[in-house]
């Protein structure tokens, strides 16, 4: 029975390792990837602020986006 557990044990250890250590580099790959997608979240975060102050900055040069609060303010006031 001792020699069978041995055995087992030294077929089964090895393998035990070589997945330990690969499951140990998937974690550290994760973690890695995490600050990525933190920085990438950021960034379109940016792209869209700078998309939003160009729209209202073109709205207010043009004087559209008066006549569109007055335009919105009448419907709801047409219909109340």
């Amino acid at each position: 029975m001792l020699q069978f557990y041995v055995g087992l044990k030294s077929f089964v250890g090895p393998l035990w390792e070589q997945a330990r250590a690969r499951i140990d580099r998937v974690l550290s790959r994760r973690r890695e990837e995490e600050g990525q997608t933190t920085a990438e979240y950021a960034l379109v975060i940016l792209a869209a602020a700078a998309v939003a102050v160009v729209l209202i900055a073109w709205a207010r040069s043009s004087g559209k986006l008066p006549a569109f609060f007055d335009k919105i303010i009448d419907d709801i006031s047409g219909n109340a």
